[in-house]
């Protein structure tokens, strides 16, 4: 496995490397020097570019290794013919270089370097004979000696180097990718500082970013499958033995305890696949609502810091008391509860919540490798699901979620907008303390209540009630939805009132996707079937180049057929799911994969599946 992820990195740094080769869109071509798009056309170009790089890469391999590899001259004529460009090719200081690339590779604890993390993968016992030629170092060798011969004759004393051929030439091609970046650095807009220079989820920018960072995105790309080793060859061995929904249950507890082991970024995403029932089976689905936002605590000196550096005070003079240790962690932040002093002498009782160090800078990295692989994924698999839009859709809850002050504005419009609603004074978000509360600081009131789910059945009741009201209200009126309606958000107040935490992750929808939410209610409960999907094409349920379907007396068949066992009352059990599912299949066979799940839904699905 580990030489199968040298040649895949290979293949991507000969690739990225040699890309110049291939007119890059990402670059337009001017009379004095590159610039790098901005606009939005021209995003969306690079994505496009992106997106048929497997491809690429692909017939790239099969060419240099069913043809000789041609001479050095005609190698530079080839990239000076596709480059019709002026540059000064003038190298920069090397020195300079190395030390960018030194200072771009991670600081790793000692238990996390590679051979230990190889150590830690128990791998099942798999018989050799089921192994591809390309398995063993010597067959990877050979595979790339071609690219070695041509390597070592151009730069003799690469051939004196004591390794083997394949870790030459990764080396080699690092060295080459690290000298190209640079070069084009000198004639190009440097890159971003930070992932997202605005603090808000932006793939270009991190594309930019971690472009210049290959060794950190390598090494972190390097982890996830190393980690993912076992899961993934118990995946094969049951594809191969045809056992893929016979240990489906037990491959999903795998998958939510592999989610956890990779941090904070798969956690979230984990929880957000546990209501994508079009993606997953519903062993998965199962699985991953098992999925605990729970990781251990960062040390509370570290949380200490931030919250004076974030404040601007020494912690004693900003809080009466503050605790040794927080009473709840996650995977973004750690909560404690701690007491202010008011000016009259007296003290309140507070929830202080705590980024976590670096955290931003981690989803940023996760976000960035997954939203490279989903192309591929969607090709692969063939989803008819918008996987890009999901990972964004993804990234921009997640970094908004790092927005303390964005998330005491949620709070405060929720407040706002229920004010003018028959659900004031019997639910409420807790009061924000503003002077105390920064980007990676939240400091609200201390809520004295119990959970939802601990309550008594009488409450539990009247309290889901009017949980499901506001809700409701949310979606169709206010338009911010909290997204994070889990149990432990949900309390009962010793008043009886429902509060509800947690204000990091809402969807904000528009007046016009309310209207046609409400639309779509109101031709369900009427009965006018015909109008379903027309709807469901404009809510995004169908896509756009499937719309000519929408009129077939087929779908309108089938889904009033299945709308009018479920509004007849008797909810699932009402509902013959046979008929449906072999319905929907004739449907897929005849049309195609008809429907899909937009992205903007997935949250409407997380708020109501609680």
């Amino acid at each position: 496995m580990i030489y199968r992820i040298s040649t895949l990195a290979i293949a991507v740094l000969l690739y990225k490397a040699s890309a110049f080769a291939f007119a890059p869109p990402q670059f337009t071509s001017h009379t004095k020097t590159f610039h790098l798009h901005s606009s939005l056309s021209d995003q969306l170009s690079q994505l496009s570019y992106d997106n048929a790089f497997i491809d690429k890469a692909s017939r790239a391999i099969s060419k240099a290794v069913s043809t000789p590899p041609p001479a050095v001259d005609t190698i530079a004529e080839t990239n000076n013919a596709n480059v019709n460009v002026n540059v000064n090719l003038a190298f920069p200081d090397v020195s300079s270089l190395l030390h960018d690339i030194k200072g771009d590779i991670p600081k790793l604890p000692s238990d996390l370097a590679l051979e230990a993390i190889i150590d830690k993968i128990h791998l099942p016992q798999i018989n050799s004979d089921l192994l591809p030629a390309t398995a063993s170092l010597e067959a990877i060798d050979t595979f790339l000696h071609p690219i070695y011969s041509t390597v070592t004759s151009t730069l003799p004393f690469l051939a004196t180097i004591d390794a083997s051929p394949s870790l030459v030439i990764l080396l080699t091609a690092i060295v080459t990718y690290s000298i190209i970046a640079g070069l084009f650095t000198i004639v190009s807009s440097p890159p971003p500082s930070t992932p997202y220079p605005m603090n808000k989820y932006d793939p270009v920018s991190a594309r930019r970013y971690f472009d210049s960072r290959l060794v950190e995105v390598l090494f972190r790309g390097l982890q996830v499958t190393l980690l993912s080793g076992a899961f993934l060859s118990g995946l094969a061995f049951d594809w191969a033995r045809g056992q893929l929904e016979d240990n489906a249950d037990r491959r999903a507890e795998e998958l939510s305890v592999l989610l956890t082991r990779l941090g904070p970024s798969f956690i979230k995403i984990g929880q957000s696949l546990s209501i994508r029932t079009d993606l997953l089976s519903p062993a998965y689905v199962r699985g991953l609502k098992t999925l605990q936002d729970q990781v251990p605590p960062f040390s509370t000196d570290e949380a200490r810091e931030i919250i004076e550096n974030e404040l601007g005070s020494p912690i004693n003079s900003i809080f009466g008391n503050f605790p040794n240790e927080p009473i709840a962690a996650a995977s973004l932040g750690q909560v404690y509860r701690a007491t202010v002093r008011q000016d009259d002498g007296s003290t309140t009782e507070v929830a202080v919540k705590v980024q976590r160090p670096n955290i931003m800078k981690q989803i940023a990295l996760d976000m960035h490798l997954i939203r490279e692989v989903a192309p591929f994924l969607k090709r692969t698999f063939n989803l008819n699901t918008d996987i890009v839009g999901v990972v964004d859709t993804w990234g921009r809850g997640f970094v908004d979620e790092l927005d303390y002050i964005q998330e005491a504005v949620n709070a405060k419009s929720f407040m706002e907008g229920i004010a003018a609603t028959p659900l004031a004074g019997v639910v409420f978000s807790p009061p924000v303390l503003d002077e105390l509360t920064t980007r990676k600081v939240l400091t609200t009131e201390w809520v004295v209540g119990e959970r939802l789910d601990n309550s008594a059945k009488g409450d539990v009741t009247i309290l889901c009630s009017i949980a499901m009201n506001t809700y409701l209200t949310m979606m169709l009126e206010t338009g911010v939805l909290h997204c994070d309606p889990h149990p432990g958000n949900l309390l009962r107040t010793t008043d009886g009132r429902l509060c509800i935490l947690d204000w990091g992750m809402v969807t904000r929808l528009e007046p016009d996707l309310q209207l046609t939410l409400i639309e779509h209610m109101a031709h369900l409960t009427s009965a006018d079937y015909e109008e379903i999907p027309k709807d469901l094409l404009l809510l995004g349920f169908i896509p756009e180049d499937k719309s000519d379907l929408i009129k077939d007396s087929g779908v309108v068949d089938t889904l009033a057929e299945i709308y009018g066992a479920w509004t007849k009352g008797g909810g699932a059990a009402a509902v013959n799911v046979n008929k449906v599912i072999a319905d929907l299949q004739d449907l897929t066979a005849e049309k195609g994969n008809l429907f899909q799940i937009p992205p903007y839904f997935a949250y409407i699905a997380k708020s109501f599946s609680v």
